[in-house]
């Protein structure tokens, strides 16, 4: 019987075993595996092809095809709507009939939640097949009832974690979107290892591919996130799908945050927000207000801004504090923002509005928990640590708009328009914007516009 030694982080094969990956150079990460001849895996694949093979596929494989000629003849794949609002935008705008999506969160996030709600909102009308390898019958049973799914929907529930065993069900369900819970939890009986592995993870992702394409069926599958945040096995799982959603939310807060990181269908940066309560998942159907904190009055060291993720504007609110340090390196501490973009940020603060930070501690916050890596979210950041450090609160209806150079000047950002209509919305009247662009502001918005194409402009107005 013949071996090799397989990288579970990075899926590199070596013939020998090795106290480091010589490609991602992590410790002791190559495990023996069976190395089989491959001639049943690729009798698999075909044969999933020639069982589940649709019309479409068979007429177009095996020959190749002009694409003027195909855009005459065929329509466009239908989408599924949803009916879950949020889900369809970070979508593209409904689910594609033979799409593979890879879900991924940490444990516990409420990705199962998620994807039960989803086939409770398609199930008057389209059959579903959930699977699971971590729960029983039962188990879903009940959960799906305190989340209040429809019993009389087209839902199958199912508890197996062999392969084989799950495209027998999908012979005899017939299902038109196929959920698996999850990835690491499902093995094929032709790959001698245990599930979890590089070898089984491979396989699962390129026959469930497989299936997709040739029976035109919306595969679902869960994967959990490592540590370091991307999805737990080998990068091929990523390149295979169609489309890789991020599910996210912080401890001890109630809303999650549901990314889209790749996308064959439409916009690979669309977020969607949801709220978690005891009845499951809540669309949040205006996000901004729900990252701007209440504040009665103004407040030193706070500055909203805008930024833009896919096709939605969001308002976010930048807290900073500015403190004097007991400590011969003062600290600097970010959440939500890179703390090397802190850093500069505090550099060209101190450079070009004349306040001295070497000797003080500071401490950057992104209300809500979100991540931003704008640069038109300079000119507020800044805005927050200054108003920390002069003790001015700002404006409680002004909104900071602009990228901020080495030099101090304020430069233009992309997609104004859209970012100053949601402020417009939300009731900001005083905008803060690079001098370049106040010719773009719509008259009709009746908001005080500020143009400044320098920090000194920005100290000067605010002092």
């Amino acid at each position: 019987m013949k071996t090799h030694f397989v990288c579970q982080n990075c899926g590199t094969n070596s013939t020998k075993w090795m106290g480091k990956c010589p490609s991602c150079e992590t410790w002791n990460s190559l495990v023996e595996e069976r190395l089989d001849g491959g001639g049943d895996q690729k009798d698999s694949i075909s044969s999933i092809r020639q069982e589940f093979r649709t019309d479409t596929v068979s007429t177009l494989q095996h020959k190749a095809h002009r694409l003027g000629d195909l855009n005459a003849g065929s329509k466009p794949k239908a989408r599924i709507q949803i009916g879950i609002s949020e889900l369809d935008r970070v979508l593209g705008g409904g689910l594609v009939s033979d799409s593979f999506v890879l879900l991924g969160g940490d444990p516990g996030i409420g990705k199962s939640t998620l994807l039960l709600q989803m086939a409770n909102a398609v199930g008057d009308r389209h059959r579903v097949l959930y699977v699971s390898g971590e729960e029983s019958v039962d188990q879903i049973r009940m959960r799906a009832t305190r989340l209040g799914v429809t019993p009389d929907s087209q839902i199958f529930l199912a508890g197996e974690t062999e392969l084989e065993a799950v495209f027998h069900l999908v012979r005899e369900v017939k299902p038109e979107i196929l959920v698996l819970d999850s990835l690491q939890t499902f093995s094929s009986s032709q790959i001698d290892s245990p599930p979890g592995s590089v070898s089984q993870v491979r396989e699962i992702a390129s026959r469930l591919m497989t299936l997709a394409k040739s029976a035109g069926i919306s595969v679902w599958l869960v994967g959990h996130v490592t540590k370091e945040g991307s999805i737990a096995g080998p990068k091929v799982v990523e390149h295979l799908v169609d489309t890789v959603l991020y599910f996210e939310g912080d401890e001890g807060m109630s809303f999650r945050l549901l990314r889209s990181v790749k996308n064959r269908f439409g916009s690979s940066r669309e977020l969607s927000v949801f709220e978690m309560d005891g009845e499951g998942l809540k669309e949040v159907k205006n996000p901004s207000s729900l990252f701007l904190s209440e504040r009665p009055t103004p407040l030193s060291g706070t500055a909203v801004t805008a930024i833009v993720e896919g096709s939605r504007p969001i308002l976010v609110e930048l807290q900073a504090l500015v403190a004097p340090s007991p400590l011969a390196m003062p600290r600097r501490t970010s959440v939500g923002l890179d703390h090397n973009r802190l850093s500069i940020l505090a550099a060209i603060s101190e450079r070009h509005l004349g306040i001295s930070l070497s000797q003080r501690d500071l401490f950057f916050y992104v209300v809500g928990g979100l991540k931003i890596s704008e640069p038109a979210c300079d000119l507020g950041a800044i805005a927050a640590i200054w108003s920390s450090f002069k003790d001015i609160p700002l404006p409680k209806s002004s909104l900071f708009l602009g990228e901020v150079g080495l030099t101090g000047e304020v430069r233009k950002v992309s997609q104004m328009e859209m970012r100053i209509e949601e402020a417009a919305k939300l009731g900001y009247k005083k905008l803060i914007v690079p001098k370049t662009m106040t010719d773009r502001i719509p008259k009709s918005l009746e908001c005080e516009v500020i143009g400044v194409s320098h920090l000194n402009e920005f100290a000067k107005r605010f002092s």
